[in-house]
């Protein structure tokens, strides 16, 4: 059984491998997690010595299959703890992110199957990420964003990879959630800010950041 920090650090390494694709460095996981890396680097040692990740300093950061699948434990059970606090309890998405970090260390066995099958079985969380089943196949992860689409181009918000609750409630302000359609009306050289029309009702301007941080289909 791992401790709290050790399912934290294999819960990022496991998101960061899923959106990189690349080797993961001590300084992406202290980045993800607001260490530092020296700390990172301890622990990475740690979870070595348990066999749950391989690390070499030229060659980055590998789950090993048990860290894998510890990892992916903790990120089912994230996230299907964000879909039982907004569709059964009412909170909204930028609020169930940091309960859902406290309900995802609950390592009682069944728990995360029993609130599958109470949800219905979920593909996908508030956000947009995919949700593991029990047999660790997964959805479509979703990766290209809004920034990669061209001007004139309709699209359709799937994900979101900034979760915090400022751009959450951004997206709100916007009337942006998933499922929202967007056309791209005119890029804009100067800053690559990017003006939308969003539900085909509001013309809005949004920075390259924001572009970034959404994904759509």
């Amino acid at each position: 059984m791992q401790t709290l920090s050790e399912e934290n650090y294999l819960k990022t390494i496991f998101i960061l491998s899923q959106q990189k694709g690349e080797k993961i460095t001590p300084t992406a996981i202290a980045e993800a997690l607001g260490n530092n890396p020296a700390s990172v680097v301890d622990m990475l040692r740690k979870l070595s010595d348990k066999k749950l990740v391989e690390y070499d300093k030229g060659k980055g950061v590998r789950m090993t299959e048990k860290g894998g699948n510890s990892a992916m434990q903790v990120v089912r059970r994230h996230r299907l703890w964000e879909v039982f606090l907004k569709e059964k309890l009412g909170y909204t998405w930028d609020e169930v992110h940091d309960i859902a970090e406290q309900l995802e260390h609950v390592q009682q066995e069944e728990l995360a199957d029993r609130l599958d099958k109470y949800l219905d079985y979920p593909t996908y969380d508030p956000h947009g990420d995919p949700i593991p089943q029990a047999n660790g196949k997964m959805a479509k992860l979703f990766k290209t964003t809004l920034a990669e689409i061209p001007q004139g181009k309709v699209c359709k918000i799937v994900a979101v990879k900034d979760t915090t609750n400022a751009f959450l409630k951004y997206l709100q302000k916007l009337s942006i959630g998933i499922g929202t359609k967007v056309k791209v009306i005119e890029k804009i050289p100067f800053d690559d800010s990017i003006v939308i029309l969003v539900n085909n009702q509001v013309n809005t301007t949004v920075s390259k950041k924001f572009a970034e941080s959404v994904l759509v289909e």
